[in-house]
């Protein structure tokens, strides 16, 4: 999936944890962790929006692991929750944004033709769909998650 569907999908998976599961408590910082978690599994895509943020870290990942492996992985999600109690342990709306932009991220990729090395570091590719990244599909699919947006906000407020 593109950067712009990665970041809507961070967004309505936060809003929909927010809603359902934390009572609309989440405040900005929450939604600005799900946004950049949203991003940052594409840290090993040297062309994607994060890694042309950060084009070095994105180089020596993409070189180590290649794309859709570690960085998609369960194993890096709890790399990342670990290094978030270790670091800021009391920055729990901040670490459950982070992990929700995620996993949002991962669901997407896992509706790609690629898919996601979700078990890495087995083989395994993990497919919910074969949409291609950037097609009609993926259009309609952003259509889609923008309209969810406005139903979550205007039906949940």
């Amino acid at each position: 999936m593109t950067g712009k569907t990665h970041l809507i999908g961070g967004i309505i998976a936060c809003q929909a944890a927010d809603i359902f599961l934390f009572q609309n408590e989440g405040q900005i910082g929450y939604y600005a962790a799900g946004l950049i978690g949203a991003l940052i599994p594409d840290i090993c895509h040297t062309h994607s929006k994060i890694g042309r943020r950060l084009p070095v870290l994105s180089k020596i990942v993409s070189t180590l692991f290649g794309h859709r492996t570690f960085t998609h992985s369960l194993l890096f999600l709890l790399l990342i929750n670990l290094l978030f109690l270790y670091f800021f342990p009391e920055q729990e709306g901040l670490r459950l944004g982070f992990l929700i932009g995620m996993i949002s991220h991962y669901i997407l990729d896992a509706l790609t033709v690629r898919g996601i090395r979700l078990l890495y570091p087995a083989t395994f590719r993990f497919r919910l769909a074969r949409f291609r990244t950037g097609g009609v599909i993926e259009s309609i699919l952003l259509g889609v998650l923008v309209l969810t947006i406005c139903f979550l906000y205007i039906g949940f407020q």
